[in-house]
C-alpha cells in the first residue's frame, strides 16, 4: 500500500512537469543545460537563505521570518540569473547553431525565461517532496495517531503548483524586467509570498484552505504568464478547436 502511495504521489507533483520536460525541453541540449544552471541558482538562494536563517538568531524560531527571507532570495537570484542569461543569449544561439548541422532555429527570449522557471521549479518541487515521498514508503501509514490521511496527497499537489507556478513566474519575471513593468515584478513576488503563506494552514490540516487559493494564484498567474510570451485570446482559440467562439 505504501508503494502505491509513495508512486501515486510522486506522479501527481512530477508526472506533468515531465512531460512538460520530455514535450518542449529533452530534445534541446541548450534548454537542458539553462535548466539545470537555473536549478543551480535555486540551490544558491537556498544556501544563502540558509546562512541569513542561522545568522539571525532571536528569529530563527519565527516561521514567517524563514519564509520572507527565502523568497526574497529565490527573487534575488532569479534577477542575478536573468541578469547573466541575458549576456548569455547570443553565445548560446550561436552555439546552437552549431549543434544542430544545418537545422538552424531561432532560440527565443521568452522560451529561455520558460526553461528558467522550469528550472527552478523542478528544483524547489524536488527539495519540498522528496523526504515526504521517502516517509510515504513506510513503516506505518498516516493517520494512525490523528494525523490527516490526506497529507501526502495535499503536498504533492501543492509541490506541483509551485513548480507550475516558478515556471510561469520565470516568464513574467523576465518579460517584466525587459519592459521595466515595477508592477508585474511586485506581482511575482507578492503571490509567490502568498502562496508560501498559505501552506502555514497545512499545519492545522486545513487543507482545502492551502489547495484552492493557491490553484486559483496558479491559474491567474499562468494567464499573465500566457500574455507575456506573447499569446493571444485568438491564437489560444486556433490552437484549442473546441474553445468556441
Amino acid at each position: 500500500m505504501t508503494l502505491f502511495e509513495f508512486s501515486g504521489c510522486a506522479l501527481i507533483a512530477f508526472g506533468p512537469p515531465m512531460t512538460m520536460f520530455f514535450l518542449t525541453l529533452a530534445d534541446n541540449p541548450i534548454f537542458i543545460i539553462v535548466m539545470i544552471s537555473s536549478g543551480f541558482f535555486w540551490l544558491l538562494s537556498l544556501l544563502v537563505s540558509s546562512i541569513i536563517w542561522t545568522i539571525v538568531f532571536p528569529l530563527k524560531e519565527i516561521l514567517v521570518f524563514g519564509v520572507i527571507c527565502s523568497v526574497i532570495v529565490q527573487e534575488i537570484y532569479r534577477y542575478l540569473f536573468y541578469a547573466i542569461l541575458k549576456k548569455a543569449q547570443i553565445g548560446l544561439q550561436k552555439v546552437s547553431d552549431v549543434g544542430n548541422r544545418g537545422h538552424l532555429y531561432s532560440i527565443s527570449w521568452s522560451t529561455l525565461s520558460y526553461v528558467s522557471g522550469f528550472g527552478f521549479g523542478i528544483m524547489s518541487g524536488a527539495f519540498s517532496l522528496v523526504n515526504v515521498l521517502a516517509d510515504s514508503t513506510g513503516p506505518g501509514t498516516v493517520g494512525l495517531y490523528g494525523d490527516s490521511p490526506y497529507f501526502f496527497i495535499s503536498t504533492s499537489l501543492i509541490t506541483l503548483a509551485l513548480i507550475l507556478l516558478h515556471t510561469f513566474w520565470g516568464i513574467i519575471f523576465f518579460d517584466a524586467l525587459d519592459k521595466k513593468c515595477r508592477y508585474k515584478i511586485g506581482y511575482v513576488v507578492v503571490s509567490h509570498l502568498a502562496v508560501s503563506a498559505l501552506t502555514f494552514f497545512n499545519q492545522q490540516q486545513l487543507y482545502l484552505a492551502s489547495l484552492i487559493p493557491c490553484y486559483l494564484i496558479t491559474v491567474i498567474t499562468a494567464s499573465i504568464a500566457y500574455q507575456c510570451a506573447g499569446g493571444t485570446l485568438k491564437s489560444l482559440k486556433e490552437s484549442l478547436p473546441f474553445v468556441s467562439g
